[in-house]
């Protein structure tokens, strides 16, 4: 069998050590040695000139967490091509998603859209880096400066990847990473929130850890804490995080070898130093995807649809606007197996037969 993706699992031996730690500290969570040495070096790594990073439990949270600070109960611009937490995030916060169209080739919110959509009750732009992509940073940050409103970028894809020569994570109010055990840097599940401003990090802390420190209760707050042992996974797969990018990367380009010249890969946005943590190809028809899918699936090879439906076709998030680029993109989009262990062996085969199905 052959999954779309697969965790990576550092040796037992060295995870074991860091979790030994925990249990010789006798100190599982509220942000223990672990939790704060794993920020300490994902900080270091990702070279962050300006903004703070502060873990949480999962990817999310985060999310939630920028909404309910940000959002004021108000529309939020964003995309319909994203995964579905994206969305859910500003409904379950009790704000309204308004929908723009995607950019067809590099397939995050078309920035160009964005003005004809604000309205006297929009508060913030929550912009998606899609499959790691950046969105056109630049002009979605002139919009909210010309408007006041806030910028949020679910950046859940984007471990590692910079633009313009730093980090993804230095842009936007609140930027958002997943941690989760899919992800090409991950802690089992777990995530991360990124912010320059101090005061809105301490806001951030305080909703994150039920809205107090000791017995000063200052404001509302959740439980988005991360533990001890999903620190002690972030920090023994860090040390091979280098590997694991460049090992996708051999992967994304064996598959453009093969592909590039019969379906649509990824356009990467200029100046960016990408992270390969996907493989989405955009098929010429819904019906030449159901092939491929069908196909690989009779050989044990699982793809996904990803990202699938158009979120501004889901029901429960209200108001249906029309995103034609988005709906026909979703239709058509499939990401192919991509992770460490993957052998060019089995690229092949899966290309073979991919080929066989045009």
């Amino acid at each position: 069998m052959i999954p779309v993706t697969k965790s990576f699992l550092p040796p037992i031996e060295e995870y074991v050590v860091q979790v030994q730690r925990a249990y010789n500290n006798q100190w599982l969570t509220n942000r223990g040695e672990l939790v704060q040495e794993l920020e300490q070096k994902l900080s270091d790594y990702l070279e962050l000139e300006e903004s703070k990073i502060l873990c949480m439990s999962n990817g999310t949270i985060p999310l939630q967490i920028a909404l309910k600070l940000l959002g004021n109960n108000g529309e939020i611009i964003t995309t319909p091509f994203s995964y579905v937490a994206t969305t859910a995030a500003i409904v379950w916060e009790n704000c309204t998603p308004v929908f723009v169209d995607i950019h067809p080739d590099f397939l995050t919110i078309d920035e160009t859209k964005i003005e004809a959509a604000i309205t006297d009750k929009t508060t913030c732009i929550l912009a998606t880096h899609v499959f790691g992509n950046p969105c056109h940073i630049e002009q979605i940050e002139r919009i909210a400066s010309k408007h006041n409103l806030k910028v949020i970028y679910d950046a859940a894809h984007c471990f590692g990847v910079k633009y313009k020569g730093k980090s993804i994570f230095e842009y936007g109010d609140i930027s958002t990473c997943s941690f989760h055990a899919t992800k090409l840097f991950h802690t089992g599940e777990g995530g991360a929130v990124f912010c320059k401003d101090q005061a809105l990090l301490k806001q951030i802390f305080l909703s994150h850890a039920f809205g107090h420190i000791g017995d000063d209760y200052i404001q509302l707050g959740v439980n988005g804490k991360i533990s001890e042992l999903q620190a002690a996974m972030g920090l023994s797969v860090l040390q091979y995080i280098e590997d694991i990018i460049a090992k996708r990367k051999e992967n994304f380009e064996l598959y453009k070898y093969h592909l590039g010249e019969r379906l649509t890969m990824l356009n990467i946005r200029a100046e960016t130093k990408y992270n390969y943590c996907y493989i989405p190809v955009i098929c010429s028809s819904e019906n030449e995807l159901l092939r491929i899918k069908g196909k690989l699936e009779e050989n044990i090879i699982f793809s996904r649809r990803y990202f699938y439906p158009s979120l501004n076709t889901l029901t429960y998030f209200g108001k249906n606007e029309k995103c034609l680029v988005s709906e026909k993109i979703s239709q058509r989009i499939l990401c192919l197996p991509n992770y460490f262990e993957l052998t060019e062996q089995q690229i092949k085969k899966i290309v073979e037969l991919i080929i066989s199905s045009l």
